[in-house]
């Protein structure tokens, strides 16, 4: 009789485990599905509407235009940001004209040039082959000198800039003039960063700092000390590099001289 009894319970056990494991999602399932778009971003304590925009790969202008929101572009913790859609048409012209695609000038036929001109022409040339090299008249310099650890990758989601390594402590300089417009640690993967704004085209950041020397809203020059290198938010001592041309990263050596 307990023979029985025991063959009964372990079949009753085996019966609820088959029962218990037919409800259990797959393992599958529990992955996050590929290339998901966020379409939405909710503000969290410590965002601006620029460090948004640089998570995400956006202009903040046209974030700012998505969002109605005009300079100086305040936003607040729990403000529901939209990161993808058409500008609403209640928008102010000001922040519309920064998503209107530029008209094109029809050409006009120019005279042949002349002998005498055209050494002029070709001085003009590389006078203006010089100008786009420093980006719209921005002059560029190396933030920190040192060896290359890692270059420029388009589409790699790690490969945003480039890394150079350096010592702890190790001045970190402006790469050109302009105003810092982020300076904190709220964005994951980058430790203690600086965003500056050269224009309304360019941008540049610079990341895993051991401390920061200059705060939100200060005007900065080429050359100028603003942070010391360090290896926050990673696992050695380096600054991570990048130039954000209309929210896009760009190669940091196509501008670097």
């Amino acid at each position: 009789m307990i023979g029985v009894l025991k063959i009964l319970g372990i079949s009753t056990l085996l019966l609820l485990s088959v029962s218990c494991s037919s409800h259990r999602a797959p393992t599958s399932s529990l992955k996050q599905p590929p290339g998901i778009r966020i379409n939405y971003h909710t503000v969290s304590k410590g965002d601006t509407l620029y460090s948004i925009a640089w998570r995400y790969g956006k202009d903040f202008r046209r974030l700012a235009a998505l969002n109605g929101i005009g300079s100086p572009y305040n936003i607040y913790p729990g403000q529901r940001l939209k990161l993808t859609g058409k500008v609403p048409s209640s928008t102010p012209s000001n922040l519309r004209r920064v998503v209107k695609k530029p008209v094109s000038k029809q050409a006009v036929a120019k005279p042949p040039a002349t002998t005498a001109s055209k050494k002029s022409l070709t001085q003009s040339s590389q006078r203006q082959t010089a100008k786009t090299k420093r980006a719209g008249a921005i002059r560029w310099r190396w933030p920190v000198r040192g060896q290359l650890l890692s270059r420029f990758r388009s589409g790699d989601p790690l490969r945003k800039g480039v890394d150079i390594a350096g010592e702890k402590g190790e001045s970190v300089l402006a790469a050109a003039d302009g105003t810092v417009i982020y300076a904190g640690s709220a964005l994951r993967g980058y430790g203690k960063l600086l965003i500056v704004k050269h224009s309304e085209v360019y941008l540049s950041a610079y990341a895993h700092n051991h401390r920061l020397l200059v705060k939100e809203g200060s005007e900065v020059k080429a050359g100028q000390r603003i942070a010391e290198l360090g290896s926050s938010g990673t696992d050695r001592n380096k600054l991570h590099f990048e130039i954000r041309k209309n929210g896009q990263p760009v190669d940091p050596l196509a501008y670097l001289p």
